[in-house]
């Protein structure tokens, strides 16, 4: 969390930031720039520029500066993009349910007395300056069967570690994996290019309707498997206890009786 739905909200959000003239930078926390500039660089960049256009591709989020440079923002695992204060996403899975604002680690003031900010309790997102959109793979939201098939056909890697890899598909997360894989029977610890062609069919269908129901919904944390993604969890579907191990370094829940 925040996933690629997250992170189309707060484009959605963003929205509300253009046009309107940069007057200073408040807040930037130096881990957040990943060396891309130092704070007296990116405040040159900002301010006395706007925003004129508010673009994403998986969880990178890209504002387009009125002097022809892009600024990219990441979020990490715990962060919101808020502007004048309000964010789409309330509160995030496994973030904390407090909000304040001492987590901000990127803010910038409006001439017109407004702002935008980044609020992250962990401060795992980053800052960057003409982000390099190339390294990223499709999006989520323009998967096709085609598309899908030939990022599986490619890779032994389990199945799972391979819809998270932001350089194949951008946007897919833990909990939307999960969650689709649940939805489509495949056990996550599969072999990426052992999908027989219904399995491929199967996945494909229930990754394009689940990306489209939980987007309506809200987040990515509103999959049907979600709240039984705890130790001693059931399966919703069959009732029986689910198993949990990591895969690529990132906890896993499935089961073990319709997920072969």
């Amino acid at each position: 969390m925040p996933e690629g739905i997250e992170v189309e909200y707060y484009k959605q959000t963003a929205l509300q930031a253009l046009n309107r003239k940069i007057k200073s930078i408040e807040i930037i926390d130096h881990k957040y720039l990943e060396r891309a500039c130092s704070p007296a660089e990116l405040r040159d960049l900002l301010i006395g520029n706007c925003f004129i256009k508010a673009e994403r591709k998986g969880k990178l989020l890209v504002l387009s500066i009125s002097n022809n440079y892009k600024l990219g923002l990441r979020f990490g695992m715990t962060g919101r993009l808020l502007v004048d204060g309000s964010s789409a996403i309330k509160v995030l899975e496994y973030s904390s349910s407090s909000d304040n604002p001492k987590w901000d680690r990127f803010y910038i003031k409006f001439q017109d007395g407004g702002a935008l900010s980044i609020r992250d309790p962990r401060r795992l997102g980053a800052v960057q300056i003409n982000p390099n959109l190339a390294t990223l793979g499709i999006d989520l939201y323009e998967i096709t069967a085609l598309s899908l098939s030939e990022v599986l056909n490619h890779s032994a890697r389990p199945i799972k570690a391979r819809l998270m890899d932001q350089s194949k598909i951008a946007g897919l997360g833990n909990l939307l994996t999960d969650e689709i894989l649940w939805r489509s029977s495949i056990d996550p610890r599969r072999q990426s290019n052992g999908l027989s062609r219904n399995d491929k069919r199967r996945l494909f269908r229930h990754t394009t309707q689940t990306i489209s129901e939980l987007t309506d919904l809200g987040g990515s944390h509103m999959g049907n498997l979600q709240n039984h993604r705890v130790p001693e969890g059931l399966c919703p579907k069959d009732g029986v206890p689910l198993i949990r191990y990591n895969i690529g370094g990132r906890t896993t829940y499935s089961c073990p009786k319709h997920q072969k």
